[in-house]
């Protein structure tokens, strides 16, 4: 079964109503996205026509689905509004910027100051009359996700205002989640879904290797970046991470150019200057725990002291909030005996003799002795005492437990065959668990047999 062409690109497709120079302009800022684009285009029809009432443009993370609405909006200067819903928290906020983008301040002012949906379209359709649309206006809602969070009724609203409001109007939603995860139990007008697809590794090295630094050859750059998507793709495919990446790590990767150790055509010796770096660096890709300029730092104290510590010391925190929490009882459940659980975590434990507490025969430090096994109900027990709010037993704390077990944060000791009572080890060193409770505000040594 053959495979069905590629079309051809943007400026040569047939899109009657836009002038081929701004396509050219257009096609030129959409590297890799010109199938995509051309069809949006084709969606969205000429200028003057009426459009689809809604798009809903989904995607991963950093897929070009913004960057593609926003380049053929203000290239084909089309009249639209960009909000992130990120940042209009309250539908108020959304009808206020829609208004402000469309008409102007004026139309912004006249909303009361806790709008309905139908004092929006009310407004809306008033200052419609005042200024008729001689072309779409476009409504475009960044993570359109954070739309079902708000009123309850927003979503069916928005999805068919074109008809609400009887202007020439579409909205155009992006997000990271499918429609499936949007429709609402009563039901609404489905609109058009248009997939934006990941990169492939090609088409990361053909965007990448466009932000060559002028002070080096175009070939450099894109071995490179042939090295740094041979190290980072299979963990890392936002494209949004790999270039900061790789203007971060770009100094260091020509470091023996710089200093006349190597030529540029050497690939093999740049290569292995900057191999351990990029392996150390990911070790805090989409975390940004250090910034770029400590990261420069970072790196000449490796070069003068030896090896990198900063990174290691910041890794291992970065883990789910209540994840966190469950490696901390998994701790405590490890390094402390079960007779003294009463004693630390429950409140109203009554009075206990510390000689009954403190045994005389027990001399040998627990943390000397390693890890003891514990059953999941105590680590449960444990985790619902330390942490603060409370958390209802749900599938997302078990499953969390399951990730700390694919991390080798906690060691499943029990068969796995064995699911009544399954047992755990903490497999982390005291430092680590020090800097993990740090993060949480926890004061764990508070809490440990050892260090009564």
């Amino acid at each position: 079964m053959s495979s069905s062409p590629l079309p051809p690109p943007l400026q040569q497709q047939r899109h009657p109503g836009y002038e081929e120079e701004r396509l050219r302009r257009v096609a030129e800022q959409l590297p890799c996205r010109e199938v995509q684009a051309g069809m949006l285009l084709s969606l969205m029809g000429e200028p003057q026509q009426y459009s689809l009432p809604c798009i809903f443009i989904y995607g991963h993370r950093a897929s070009g689905k913004s960057y593609v609405v926003n380049v053929l909006l203000k290239e084909l200067e089309l009249p639209h509004a960009t909000i992130s819903c990120a940042e209009c928290i309250t539908a108020a906020l959304l009808f206020e910027q829609v208004l402000l983008a469309l008409f102007g301040g004026d139309a912004a002012a006249t909303l009361p100051r806790y709008p309905s949906l139908s004092d929006f379209v009310r407004i809306y359709r008033h200052h419609r009359s005042r200024a008729p649309a001689e072309q779409t206006r476009y409504i475009v809602l960044e993570k359109a996700e954070l739309l079902r969070d708000m009123d309850a009724n927003l979503l069916s609203v928005l999805v068919r205002l074109q008809e609400l409001v009887e202007d020439n109007l579409t909205v155009l939603l992006l997000s990271e989640l499918v429609w499936d995860t949007f429709r609402p139990n009563t039901g609404c007008l489905e609109p058009l879904p248009l997939h934006f697809p990941d990169y492939t590794k090609a088409e990361l090295h053909q965007i990448l290797s466009r932000d060559r630094h002028p002070s080096y050859s175009a070939d450099l750059y894109a071995s490179y970046i042939h090295i740094l998507l041979g190290i980072f793709y299979a963990v890392c495919r936002d494209l949004r991470e790999l270039r900061h990446l790789a203007a971060l790590n770009f100094t260091k990767f020509c470091e023996p150019v710089t200093e006349g150790k190597a030529k540029e055509s050497d690939t093999h010796k740049l290569w292995r200057n900057i191999e351990p770096h990029l392996k150390k660096a990911m070790q805090t890709v989409y975390l940004r725990e250090v910034s770029s300029l400590e990261w420069e730092k970072m790196q000449q104290v490796e070069t003068e002291t030896g090896p990198l510590r900063g990174l290691s010391a910041h890794t291992h925190v970065e883990l789910p909030f209540y994840s966190k929490f469950l490696l901390i009882a998994a701790y405590l459940a490890s390094y402390n005996p079960a007779r003294t659980d009463k004693r630390f975590f429950v409140k109203h434990h009554g009075k206990i003799k510390k000689t009954k507490f403190l045994k005389k025969n027990e001399k040998t430090s627990n943390h000397l002795l390693g890890p003891k096994p514990f059953p999941l109900d105590r680590l449960l027990a444990i985790f619902y005492s330390v942490v603060d709010s409370r958390v209802a037993p749900t599938a997302s704390i078990f499953s969390q437990i399951s990730s700390l077990v694919t991390l080798q944060l906690l060691t499943q000791v029990s068969h796995v065959d064995q699911l009544d009572a399954p047992k755990y080890k903490c497999a982390v060193s005291m430092d680590f668990i020090c800097a993990v409770s740090r993060t949480v505000n926890f004061d764990i040594i508070k809490y440990l047999y050892d260090f009564l």
